[in-house]
C-alpha cells in the first residue's frame, strides 16, 4: 500500500505525508476524532466560514514543519532522518487532546486537566501501540531532547502551531489582518550554533514585527471578540449546569461519553491512573455536546433550557466590554432583573449573569520564552533589544478588557 499521500490544503496547496509512520498515526481513530472538533468552536457564530477542523490544523502545522527542517538543513544544521520524523511526529500530535469545542469546555466538563497534558497520554499511548517509535517525538513535545531547537519549533512564542493558525484561522474567517507573511519567517529560521536554539535572522526583525502585530489583531477581531466571547461563555455555563445537575442526581440526557464525564468530577489524576478513562474522553467530540444541548433545549431547569435553547437559535448574551472590572453591586443588580423577569431563585439568576476578562499579549518574554535573534556579528538577542522600534515594546504590554454577559430581555425592556 501507497501511504505518501498527498493532501490538498486550501491554505498550503498539496501537502504531503512524507514517512509511512506519519500515515499510520493520521489513520489512527485518536487522530482522525479531530476531523469531529473544530478549530476555533463557536467562533462561527461571528464568521460563518470558520468552520475548519483541528484535523486541517495539525496537518497544516506538520507542512510548515517539514518546510522548517528543510530550511534549516540548507542552513547546515545537522539533522538525521529520525530526528525529522519525530519532530513531525510532535506537532501532528501537539494537539490530539483536545477536548469537544477546542479551549471552550476545558474548565466545564474536566477539573484542571489541560489538553497538554492529555495530549501527552494519548502519545504515550500510540507509542506503546508503535513498538516504541514515538519515543523521541515524545521526548521533543516534552522538551526533554538535549537539542532545544526541536521542542521549540512545536511549543514557543513563533512555534510551526502558531504559524498555522494565525494563517490558516485568518484564511477561513476572511480576517486578512492575520496574514503574517509564514513562508519569509520560516526562510529566515536558523539555530544558535552555541546552544542549538532555535533563531531567525537579523533581517527577520520586521517580519517577526508584523507576526507579533497580526497575532494581536487576530485576538481582539477573531479570538476574544466579544460576540465569540459571549457564545463561549454560554457553552461553558450551560455545560456546567448540566453538570451540576447531573452530579445533584438530577435526570440529564447524554450519550455514555459525555455523561460519564458530566456525572462526576475527573482530575488529571485520575487520567494517569484509569486508563479507561482516556478511552472514555477519545469517543468526544463536538457532535456529543451538540446532541445533548438540543436534548437540553427542553429540559425541566429553567436556567438549562433557557441557555440551551439560546444558543441553538443565536440569541446569545448581551456582552458589554470596559476598561475596569464591574463592580459588585453593578452586577448583583443586574441578577436582581434576571430574578424578576424569569421568576428565578437568585442563586439561579445569578447563572445567566456572566463576568470576566479578556487579556490580550502578543509578546510575553517575561517567561524566559523569547523570540530570539541571530545578529551579524554573532549575537544572540532578544527581538525586543534587537529591534529599534517601538511597537515589539508596546506589543508586549498585557491589555486587559472585562466583560459582562446577561439576557438580551432585559435590554429589550
Amino acid at each position: 500500500m501507497n501511504k505518501k499521500k498527498i493532501f490538498n490544503d486550501p491554505v498550503y496547496g498539496f501537502v504531503t505525508i512524507p514517512t509511512e509512520l506519519l500515515f499510520d498515526l493520521i489513520e489512527h481513530p485518536y487522530f482522525q476524532r479531530l476531523r469531529r472538533i473544530k478549530q476555533l468552536g463557536l467562533t462561527d457564530f461571528v464568521y460563518p466560514g470558520a468552520l475548519h477542523t483541528r484535523f486541517h490544523h495539525a496537518l497544516g502545522a506538520m507542512h510548515l514543519m517539514a518546510l522548517a527542517l528543510r530550511t534549516l538543513k540548507d542552513k547546515g544544521v545537522k539533522i538525521t532522518a529520525a530526528e525529522g520524523e519525530a519532530a513531525l511526529a510532535a506537532i501532528l500530535l501537539h494537539d490530539i487532546g483536545h477536548g469537544p469545542l477546542s479551549h471552550a469546555l476545558e474548565t466545564a466538563i474536566f477539573q484542571d486537566v489541560p489538553h497538554e497534558q492529555l495530549s501527552l497520554y494519548l502519545m504515550q499511548r500510540l507509542n506503546a501501540q508503535f513498538g516504541g517509535r514515538l519515543a523521541l517525538a515524545i521526548r521533543i513535545f516534552q522538551g526533554e531532547y538535549e537539542r532545544p531547537f526541536f521542542h521549540q519549533l512545536v511549543s514557543s512564542q513563533l512555534d510551526m502551531d502558531r504559524l498555522d493558525y494565525l494563517n490558516r484561522d485568518s484564511f477561513y474567517t476572511g480576517v486578512t489582518e492575520g496574514q503574517i507573511g509564514g513562508d519569509r519567517l520560516i526562510k529566515m529560521l536558523t539555530v544558535d550554533p552555541a546552544s542549538e536554539r532555535l533563531a531567525l535572522e537579523e533581517k527577520a526583525i520586521l517580519s517577526i514585527e508584523s507576526f507579533l502585530v497580526s497575532r494581536r489583531l487576530m485576538y481582539w477581531q477573531v479570538y476574544l471578540h466579544k460576540a465569540v466571547t459571549s457564545a463561549e461563555q454560554m457553552i461553558i455555563r450551560l455545560v456546567s449546569r448540566a453538570r451540576d445537575l447531573a452530579r445533584a442526581g438530577r435526570a440529564v440526557p447524554a450519550n455514555a461519553a459525555l455523561h460519564f464525564f458530566l456525572a462526576k468530577p475527573i482530575t488529571i489524576d485520575d487520567f494517569a491512573q484509569d486508563e479507561n478513562i482516556l478511552q472514555r474522553f477519545v469517543q468526544l467530540d463536538d457532535f456529543d455536546i451538540w446532541s445533548a444541548v438540543k436534548c437540553w433545549a427542553t429540559h425541566d431547569d429553567l436556567v438549562l433550557s433557557y441557555l440551551s435553547r439560546s444558543i441553538l437559535d443565536r440569541h446569545l448574551l448581551k456582552i458589554v466590554l470596559s476598561p475596569t472590572p464591574f463592580d459588585a453591586d453593578f452586577q448583583l443588580g443586574i441578577q436582581e432583573l434576571i430574578a424578576d423577569k424569569f421568576q428565578l431563585p437568585p442563586e439561579e439568576a445569578a447563572l445567566l449573569c456572566i463576568a470576566g476578562r479578556l487579556s490580550n499579549n502578543a509578546y510575553d518574554a517575561a517567561k524566559g520564552e523569547t523570540i530570539d535573534v541571530l545578529t551579524k556579528s554573532g549575537h544572540i538577542l532578544n527581538v525586543a533589544e534587537a529591534s529599534d522600534l517601538p511597537n515589539i515594546q508596546a506589543l508586549s504590554k498585557r491589555v486587559d478588557k472585562f466583560y459582562i454577559c446577561y439576557p438580551k430581555e432585559l435590554r429589550e425592556e
